[in-house]
């Protein structure tokens, strides 16, 4: 009875996810969680659907208080979500421009700018960040938003440039703005006083400087206590309603119930913390919620989140855990003390400790009930619908006792998926920040599998290798910095003090031990075997980022630097690849951030003939400067295929693409224009013709030709993709990596349709 009734939740849990309706339905499988999470807004009319938003380009929707997620992604990263409190199906996110879904979250269509306005989309960053270009543009920047509770197409807006902040009006739907007065600093937070007349409606907003209350056509300014960071508001009832407004600062707490003309300090228990996120309901504002950490009390640091009933006179401490610092080294480490009984964790807890997720980043309160609240934070998503007597964790569930398995909450960047040659049932995820995954029974769960890694390497396994004929021997390559090639992990960190190495598993990945003698400390982040290497003395090559290229003869027990050619200092040795005939290539990342051309920073393709011993460079494409990826015709070593990132020139970003040469690198023909930001190319084992690529601009490619002509994957729609693995179970799926979404699963076959975007002009691929 106990296996039915644990299936029937299983299912429960998982049908949702599995019957999202995407073409080639595509699904996000892994462990669940593992990033930062932000933004959660739970509907006034369900408290069972709520909204998400991650620092990765994904976005989220629970209709059923988040034992399930959808995903969604509207080309950028939101920054707040609205619901329209007259129509549950209507709701408003911001990323790229202001977008708004009519039918419960499944498709959204852009409102602001005008898709009639757009005249282009610049993706000049580093990263393919957008910005959508439009005349007119008359509100410039939104950065707050409220709809009137009486009238659907009445919305408020604070907008305009960094330097002229305003209030802007909308009585047509977005259709047309009028503005309404000029503010002094930028409001992040908007509110509607409820009670106010409809015709003079009444305004809150809230920057970390000031709160702005907006009546009868003027302004009054009110200051903030110093160096707030959150605030919340509520509408208490009554003939003249108290307005409560929270605050949280490096002082502390603050409250004020006159709509900010005064505030007055309000003390959790203890002393010496420091708070965070706040939240209260807003027809309930005596209650309110607020995250906090480093508290002392008995003796002891503490961290989770504060409640109180009576608007701050008291609060009770109603999730309360060990805070432990981490320690120098520590990567993913974490403290290990005891969860809280009423803190029901799904695995990050297990494996990293109680603070590794930290207390919540931000946090949400229903508006109807305020027993019900969300905590997210560096990881997980919490929920409490009993106010605060027990918090459960939203983003994972145990599958059986054989591991976790997400809700579709994923917050994590991939950068591959692997499976044991020996095993079918044994897959293993390369991830950032949580290290290396593994499950055994062909994806359905996962669990952790750096046991006997270094403690300071744990937190990024950016590639492993498989002896093709050793069955449960294999290799990884580790480190404590993470998120490679991306230029923010350099920007001001020397690679002389990266961490990381090589680690050997002799029982197919469950335990590990360090094998790097000869290798110095690096972050290490590719490692290709020789195939053609005698067992037990497998040639092995890795790149060390800011080191070079390290080989061993003797199955990684020690390691030799082998950078005779290579000019760059600190070369930031990015990938490897060996051709048919025994050509060994590698990848030198672009250091210069600008991508100016013809400077030290430039990245760089070498390649050797002699097993590492020699390297040549080969000329890049013309423009080009930021070799990302590299594949090989298996059939015609000659063949080569590159994918380079552009640099931050232009509309579009120029020097990106996929390239083709025909003669070993002598000289390349552009292949792909379309997509300028592309992270890696894949070569069907299967079939040589049929090539896959993705990159940062929401799209995933596929040619048939061997790379001539390409054509875009439906289904897939992630911002931030890293590659493709072709499934060795079904020739028609792939799996696809991504930076901050996991890794999506989903056949090549889908029908082309909008998904998520319905505005023509925005969606991928455009």
């Amino acid at each position: 009875m106990k296996f039915f009734a644990l299936s029937a939740v299983v299912l429960m849990v998982c049908a949702p996810i599995a019957l999202a309706e995407r073409p080639g339905d595509f699904r996000v499988i892994g462990p669940g969680g593992g990033g930062a999470m932000f933004h959660p807004t739970i509907s006034p009319h369900d408290e069972n659907t709520v909204l998400i938003a991650c620092d990765m380009t994904g976005s989220y929707i629970t209709h059923d208080g988040g034992r399930s997620w959808r995903m969604f992604n509207l080309r950028g990263v939101v920054d707040f979500f609205v619901f329209d409190p007259s129509n549950a199906k209507t709701m408003y996110a911001h990323a790229t421009g202001l977008w708004r879904s009519t039918d419960g979250g499944e498709h959204w269509k852009l409102i602001y700018p005008k898709p009639s306005a757009i005249k282009g989309v610049k993706m000049a960053s580093d990263h393919s960040d957008e910005d959508i270009l439009a005349d007119p543009d008359p509100l410039v920047r939104i950065t707050a938003l409220a709809v009137d509770p009486a009238d659907s197409n009445t919305l408020y807006a604070a907008a305009g440039t960094k330097d002229a902040p305003a209030i802007f009006v909308s009585h047509d739907g977005a259709a047309t703005w009028q503005k309404l007065t000029g503010l002094e600093d930028t409001p992040h937070r908007l509110w509607i006083d409820p009670k106010s007349p409809a015709g003079s409606r009444t305004l809150y907003l809230a920057s970390e400087k000031s709160v702005s209350v907006f009546a009868s056509g003027k302004v009054a300014g009110h200051a903030t206590p110093a160096e707030t960071n959150d605030l919340s508001l509520g509408f208490g009832s009554g003939a003249k309603p108290v307005v409560v407004i929270y605050a949280t600062s490096r002082e502390g707490v603050f409250v004020s119930k006159d709509g900010a003309e005064a505030w007055r300090k309000s003390t959790l228990p203890g002393n010496g913390g420091h708070v965070r996120a706040v939240a209260t309901s807003l027809q309930h504002p005596d209650v309110a919620y607020v995250s906090y950490n480093r508290l002392n009390l008995d003796g002891k640091k503490w961290m989770g989140v504060a409640k109180t009933t009576d608007a701050g006179n008291s609060w009770t401490l109603v999730w309360k855990e060990d805070w432990g610092e981490e320690e120098e080294g520590e990567g993913i480490g974490g403290n290990a003390g005891a969860a809280a009984k009423n803190v029901h964790d799904a695995w990050i807890t297990e494996r990293f400790g109680t603070s590794w997720g930290e207390n919540p980043l931000a946090m949400t309160v229903a508006d109807q009930d305020p027993n019900i609240a969300y905590g997210t934070d560096l990881g997980r998503t919490m929920r409490t619908s009993d106010g605060g007597a027990t918090w459960v964790a939203q983003y994972s569930h145990r599958v059986d006792s054989a591991g976790w398995t997400t809700t579709g909450l994923d917050v994590t960047t991939a950068y591959g998926i692997h499976f044991d040659p020996f095993d079918k049932k044994r897959e293993f995820i390369t991830y950032t920040d949580i290290g290396l995954f593994r499950s055994e029974d062909e994806g359905a769960s996962w669990t952790s599998s750096t046991d006997g890694v270094p403690r300071e390497w744990r937190n990024t396994t950016y590639w492993i290798v498989f002896d093709p004929e050793v069955k449960g021997r294999m290799w990884s390559v580790n480190s404590w910095t993470h998120d490679l090639p991306r230029p923010k992990m350099w920007r001001h960190t020397n690679p002389d003090t990266y961490r990381g190495g090589v680690c050997r598993s002799d029982d197919g990945g469950k335990s590990w031990r360090k094998s790097n003698d000869g290798m110095a400390l690096t972050a290490a982040t590719h490692i290709l075997l020789d195939p053609t290497s005698p067992v037990n003395a497998r040639v092995l090559y890795v790149t060390g980022f800011g080191r070079g290229v390290y080989k061993s003869s003797d199955d990684g027990r020690t390691w030799t630097l082998k950078n005779n050619g290579i000019t760059q200092t600190q070369p930031f040795a990015w990938r490897l690849a060996r051709a048919s005939n025994g050509l060994l290539y590698v990848l030198i990342a672009r250091r210069s951030e600008d991508g100016s051309i013809g400077t030290p920073g430039d990245g760089a393709l070498y390649r050797s003939t002699d097993g590492a011993e020699h390297w040549e460079p080969l000329k890049l494409p013309e423009g080009t400067n930021a070799p990302n990826g590299l594949a090989i015709d298996p059939n015609t070593p000659d063949r080569l295929y590159l994918t380079t990132w552009a640099r931050a020139a232009g509309q579009h970003g120029d020097g990106g693409g996929i390239f083709l040469s025909e003669d070993g690198g002598k000289s390349w023909t552009r292949v792909l224009d379309k997509d300028r930001h592309i992270y890696d190319i894949t070569i069907d084992p299967a079939d040589a013709k049929v090539l896959y690529a993705t990159g940062f601009e929401s799209s995933a490619w596929r040619s048939a030709d061997r790379g001539l002509t390409w054509s875009r994957i439906p289904g897939f729609n992630f911002k931030w993709g890293q590659r493709v693995i072709p499934d060795p179970a079904d020739p028609n799926k792939i799996y696809i990596t991504t930076f901050g979404g996991s890794v999506w699963h989903g056949s090549v076959k889908g029908k082309q349709e909008p998904v998520d975007i319905a505005t023509p002009e925005l969606e991928p691929g455009q």
